[in-house]
């Protein structure tokens, strides 16, 4: 065979290998792409989806021979909660969450040890994730209680699971507008299970959109309450970085708003990562004192290395406070919750690592799905109803707030309605919409458009709003009292509430006074005495009768009127003519 041929033995085993290495290549890639599966949040499954999912989880095989399950469905309209008012229902709800407060736990990880095989580990892991649904199904079963939607992906708590075993010192990131909200008492708690000397900072992150005298009150409460806390503000932070200055979104009427006590001082950089390092040595420290050794703990042989652990619900800045303490951009940040899938490891320095946790949606009793949507929890994109969850952002952000951001005048309530009331969603949605040309291909207002708009600028900050401690009276509110005033707004803009000081409030009293008042025989004589509008006087003669076309009757042959109906004969056939 010569040199220049194609074909020869030893080209047809190369290709020959060739091809069986590519082969191998792809069974590898699909049985990676068909075992592995994305990671994302998944924080609500329908129904068909639970039983699948369950069902997968247990291992076990569900035969068409079986039994359709009972549903526990009362069409029974004489419930125990049908005659009870929405004030009672609300208290019976409070009651059952205060009963049920201690089942409402985060999943823990089963115990476990290095000799473990990997699908020994992973199947006590999921057979513990499964009892936890299953507890928190038979919560759901209470027809008093509302469960919001939680984290229901295992692998996502998984990524808690180790930076909560691997961190000495837990900074859980709060929103500062409503710390409470995002806070999870439980997870403290499985934090001292694993390691008693183990801590947990509450980071109140956006504290720039809170005024100087709502900090006082959130420092006092958690002092109180014996809460380690700090307030912070990435986005700050971020702009201190990159020399850039923000605007406060308010103001006080003293201008204390730069303090220097630091119970309510929003720390700097420089500073927290001094803070999260003490404190973190500290528990090492006390550790150490005490001889324990925690095999979960990844630091214990190295003590001049701590580790601080970031969690928290997603969208409440985790990644943006871990990029402005690095001082760049390490982890990804977006508007939309769940943009991190995996824990990462960032060190700092030879003393210091920071470690950022995947956001959760923890268990909860104190809010609904429009609530946890408006405070950025949920996705904006994924909301089907809309109005719902800008009536919460028209609840929380006053009346004339709102017109002085957006430039707006929203409807002003009907006589017999409450004049203090807030918007309604639809009459926030349509002005934003009528002001700034929003209007969908069937030429209706497009209402889903406007609600993404100004859901996001609720969680922004662009709508100023914020939540007072527990027990804090409304004469106390700062709101109420008007002792903060927002930053490039004018007061004489905004319209003073009408005088009602010595009138009654209207009520449904006076709307039935009304309408007994009503007169229908007079109205209607009213209407028939109204002056019609004149006629144009080319339009008043009488125009001549058209005579009709009565040629089809008969004449004057003393006939009874009736149309006359002539009959021809055909003359017989006398046959062909015959020339002569």
């Amino acid at each position: 065979m010569g040199k220049n041929e194609k074909t020869g033995l030893g080209r047809a085993l190369v290709k020959q290998h060739n091809q069986m290495i590519q082969q191998s290549k792809e069974k590898g890639r699909f049985y990676k792409n068909q075992q592995k599966k994305v990671l994302e949040s998944v924080t609500e499954v329908s129904d068909i989806d639970a039983i699948i999912e369950q069902a997968d989880e247990a291992d076990r095989l569900f035969s068409l021979a079986q039994p359709a399950p009972s549903l526990p469905i009362s069409l029974d309209a004489s419930s125990s909660t049908s005659g009870m008012t929405p004030e009672e229902r609300r208290e019976q709800q409070k009651k059952e969450e205060i009963m049920h407060a201690s089942s409402l736990q985060v999943p823990r990880r089963p115990p476990w040890n290095a000799g473990m095989s990997v699908e020994e580990l992973d199947d006590n892991e999921r057979q513990s994730f499964l009892m936890w649904r299953r507890s928190l199904a038979r919560l759901e079963e209470n027809e008093n209680l509302v469960l919001t939607p939680f984290e229901k992906n295992l692998d996502i708590w998984r990524q808690l699971w180790r930076v909560v075993e691997r961190s000495d010192l837990l900074v859980m990131v709060v929103d500062a507008r409503d710390p409470l909200f995002y806070r999870c008492p439980d997870l403290e708690a499985y934090a001292r299970e694993i390691d008693e000397h183990k801590r947990t900072l509450l980071l109140i992150n956006k504290a720039d959109l809170l005024p100087e005298s709502v900090r006082k009150k959130w420092a006092e409460y958690f002092h109180l309450q014996n809460i380690l806390f700090l307030f912070w503000s990435a986005k700050a932070a971020s702009a201190s970085l990159e020399g850039k200055k923000l605007i406060a979104p308010w103001k006080t009427q003293n201008n204390l708003q730069d303090s220097d006590d630091p119970d309510i001082k929003i720390f700097g950089r420089d500073e927290l990562l001094a803070r999260l390092q003490f404190e973190a040595e500290k528990v090492v420290k006390r550790r150490k004192e005490s001889g324990s050794s925690s095999s979960c703990s990844g630091n214990v042989a190295d003590i001049q290395n701590v580790i601080v652990g970031f969690v928290g619900y997603p969208n409440v800045g985790k990644s943006s406070t871990i990029n402005a303490l690095v001082g760049q951009k390490r982890t990804g940040v977006t508007s939309t919750p769940g943009k991190t899938k995996h824990f990462q490891t960032l060190i700092i320095s030879d003393k210091l690592t920071l470690c950022d946790c995947p956001g959760l949606v923890f268990p909860s009793f104190s809010s609904s799905r429009f609530e946890m949507i408006a405070s950025g929890v949920l996705p904006i994109d994924r909301m089907t109803e809309h109005r719902e969850a800008v009536q919460v952002v028209a609840n929380q952000v006053p009346r004339h707030v709102i017109e002085d951001i957006y430039n707006i005048k929203l409807p002003k309530p009907k006589p017999y309605e409450p004049q203090s009331r807030p918007p309604l969603a639809v009459e926030l949605l349509r002005t934003y919409c009528a002001s700034r040309g929003y209007v969908a291909s069937s030429g209706l207002p497009d209402e889903t458009r406007a609600a993404r708009q100004i859901l996001k600028d609720y969680i922004d900050g662009k709508l100023p709003h914020f939540q007072m401690p527990p027990g804090m009276s409304d004469a106390e509110d700062p709101m109420d009292n008007n002792l903060l005033v927002m930053h490039e707004s004018d007061s004489s803009d905004v319209e003073d509430p009408p005088d009602v000081e010595g009138k009654s409030a209207p009520n449904i009293e006076h709307v039935l006074d009304d309408l007994n008042s009503f007169d229908m025989d007079n109205v209607l004589a009213s209407k028939k005495s109204t002056v019609t509008k004149p006629k144009a006087s080319h339009k008043h003669h009488k125009k001549p009768q058209r005579k009709k076309d009565r040629s089809w009757r008969v004449g004057n042959d003393d006939g009874d009127g009736m149309p006359v109906i002539r009959v021809f004969q055909k003359p017989p056939n006398v046959g062909p003519l015959k020339a002569t």
